[in-house]
Order: C-alpha cells, then structure tokens, then sequence
C-alpha cells in the first residue's frame, strides 16, 4: 500500500466512507438493545482488525471491507437466549452448542439481505480454526478465507481482554501469551489455531496502544511537574513567610501564595495538594516503568511468531 493510499481508520473521511448503511446500524443497534457488551466487542473488534489489516498492507478497499465483515460478526447473537450470552460462569455443553449457533444464524441473516451479504463471511468463519478445531465447519486454514483469519484474531483477543477487565495495558502480555501457544501446532497437526502473520501484527497494535497509553500518562505527568514547580514556589513563599518576624513580610508571602492558588486549592490545603501530586507523579513514573517492560516482553514474544 502505497503512503498516499494509507487508511487511517479515525479519520472523518473514512468512517464517513463507510457509512454503515442502514441495515447494518440496525443489526448493531439490535445488538446494543440486547447486550450492550456485544455491541462494544463489535466495535472493538472492527477496530482491531481495521488496523491489523492496515499492518498486513491490505488495500484500502479490502480494509473496509473486512473491517465492515468485523462489525458485524456477531449479529447471530441476537438469537442467543439471554440466559446464555449474559451467564456469568462456564457455559454447560448443551449452552455451548446453543451458543455456538451464532455463527451460522449471523451468516444465514446477511444471506437473506441484498445490503448485508457481502458481510457474511465475517459471521461465518470467526470462530474458525487453522487446525481445523474450530466451528461452524471445522474447516482447516485452506478452507477459511483471510477475513475469517484475521477476524478470529481480533475476536479472540478482545474477548479475553474484556473478561479480565484491564485498567491498563499491564500484564496485557498473559493474553498475547495464551494467544502465541494457540498459534503453534500440536500433536502432529500443520497449523495452530490461529495465523502466526496476522497474530504478529496484533502485536504491532499492542504495542501501538501500549505507547499510546505511556504518551497519555506523560502529559499528565507534565501538567503534574508544572503544577508541582508552582506548589513548590508557593511552599517557598510559605517557610520565608513562616520565618519572617515583621508583620509585613509576612503578609507579603501570604499575598504571594495566594495569588499562584489554583482552583479548588486554598491557603489551607495547598500543602496537601503538593504532597498529592508528588505521589501522583511517582505513581505515574512506576506505571510508565511497567509500561516499558511491557513492551519489550510483547517484543520478545513477537520474534517467536
């Protein structure tokens, strides 16, 4: 893909470019009255695997597409018994073959509509496996288009990761390391569960949203180092004020502290408030440590793939 054909999934352009027409906002808004965690999966979904496509080179117009297949590959769901899509612990066999069922209720309702068929194969084949472990077919990598492939990938990741709930991207590498075993093949067979390419470009985006994270943290540790020289220079003003013998020296540094006050902080409290922001910036220094580290274990495990 050339630089002049790069797709940037958040530009206004291009999501206006997908429009997602009506009969697709409908099936995602069905998903959102029914469970809104569905609804949420699918966007992070599409996200994912927009930008893994963009890591494979994919053209502009496979990415639409396949990132079109993403938004919808769950609309089966809308069949599955609330009982079973919102149960809290372990799905019994018999819930797990109900549960399964998604994939080929999503496939045969974009079938059925002229708008949603060149989707169908998103609903179809994401929870299909390269060795052939997987559902509705039990089809091998042969069988499964590279939608499918990729889609599974998203899929899967944005589903472990919503179940354990991350605050932040530490520790992200249990998820990627459940997914690199999954990736290998066992017990003779030729391929792993998912595909190792698109499996190492999923890394790529991690470790993009990884660095996004530690970008984030830095400007708040900016406006905390900022907001510590101004408390600082008020506490200076303090001890002078606090030494001084004449009335109006001390006066002079009360003004002076007063005067730097930011909202919500008094003459009171501003003391306090720098012993916060102190610790809140030694906070934020460890995590972006944790940060660092996670992206050299995540590098270490993407040479593996």
């Amino acid at each position: 893909m050339s630089k002049k054909d790069e797709f940037d999934f958040y530009s206004q352009t291009t999501l206006k470019s997908y429009n997602l027409d009506e009969r697709i906002r409908y099936q995602l808004n069905m998903l959102d009255s029914l469970d809104v965690f569905t609804r949420k999966h699918s966007e992070n979904v599409a996200n994912i695997t927009c930008r893994i496509c963009k890591y494979l080179n994919c053209s502009t117009k496979f990415i639409v597409y396949c990132t079109t297949c993403a938004y919808l590959h769950d609309i089966g769901k809308q069949f599955v018994p609330s009982n079973i899509l919102q149960k809290n612990g372990p799905l019994t066999d018999s819930e797990y073959e109900i549960m399964k069922k998604h994939t080929t209720i999503g496939y045969n309702m974009c079938m059925k509509d002229l708008k949603l068929r060149p989707y169908a194969n998103g609903a179809k084949y994401h929870h299909e496996a390269l060795d052939g472990s997987g559902y509705p077919e039990g089809f091998t990598k042969k069988d499964i288009p590279i939608e499918g492939q990729i889609i599974k990938v998203a899929d899967e990741y944005d589903a472990i990761v919503s179940k354990r709930q991350y605050k932040s991207h530490i520790n992200i590498t249990d998820t990627l390391r459940i997914m690199l075993e999954e990736s290998k093949p066992i017990l003779g067979n030729k391929y792993g569960k998912l595909n190792p390419k698109i499996l190492k470009c999923l890394f790529k985006v991690v470790i993009d949203d990884i660095e996004y994270e530690i970008f984030c943290i830095s400007e708040y540790e900016n406006y905390l180092k900022e907001n510590i020289s101004r408390l600082e220079l008020m506490k200076k003003y303090y001890d002078k004020m606090i030494q001084s013998e004449k009335d109006k020296d001390k006066s002079y540094y009360e003004e002076g502290i007063k005067l730097l006050l930011a909202k919500n902080e008094t003459f009171d409290n501003f003391l306090n408030v720098l012993e916060e922001y102190k610790t809140a910036l030694d906070s934020r220094n460890t995590h972006i440590k944790q940060l660092y580290e996670e992206i050299k274990n995540v590098k270490k495990m993407k040479k593996q793939l």
